[in-house]
């Protein structure tokens, strides 16, 4: 798996790096997500290239065979991680669903800006990450997913978005392989 290469206006999106996600997945594996996000973000800003933030507050409100949590989340919960480098040009998305797409005003925001290729990376591989990159596909941009940079809080799902659905969606990469390309 490999990144072929990078259209001229790309945008990196983030997703769901927020208070109240990164505590979910595995510790070890949030951190590296985090590490390798910022790095990223850094490069893009570098490069000039948009710069989404993502989060989530609130959720869908159809029925699902598994029980909602419930009960009231903590105040700061959709605050995005303090660790997160920002600018003023960066677009800021929240999403009350899986996708940074439905419902939000992110594929205008990108089509203003000539974007047609987007880089995704976040918390949840297998729900926002997934969800963000087939809307994305969907919609025509051409998609890359960035391994090192998810993960989910269950590694067999986070395998499964990776080897058996990202391939049909988008090209597969890594952190170093990204920044290798961003800086040519």
């Amino acid at each position: 798996m490999a990144i072929t290469q990078l259209d001229s206006k790309t945008a990196l999106v983030v997703i769901d790096l927020q208070e109240g996600i990164v505590v979910l997945p595995p510790k070890e594996n949030a951190a590296q997500t985090i590490v390798n996000s910022i790095k990223l973000i850094n490069a893009f800003h570098e490069q000039s290239q948009p710069v989404v933030l993502v989060n989530v507050a609130g959720g869908a409100p159809g029925r699902t065979s598994l029980p909602h949590s419930g009960g009231e989340l903590p105040a700061n919960w959709a605050d995005l991680i303090e660790e997160l480098p920002r600018k003023d040009s960066d677009i800021l998305i929240t999403k009350s669903n899986w996708g940074a797409f439905i419902n939000t005003d992110l594929h205008e925001q990108l089509q203003k800006a000539g974007v047609t290729q987007i880089v995704v990376v976040g918390i949840a591989t297998s729900m926002g990450v997934e969800s963000t990159a087939r809307q994305g596909y969907e919609l025509g941009y051409n998609v890359v997913l960035i391994e090192d940079s998810m993960t989910d809080k269950s590694l067999d799902n986070h395998k499964n978005s990776v080897t058996g659905i990202f391939p049909m969606l988008g090209e597969i990469g890594t952190t170093e392989e990204l920044l290798g390309l961003l800086n040519k």
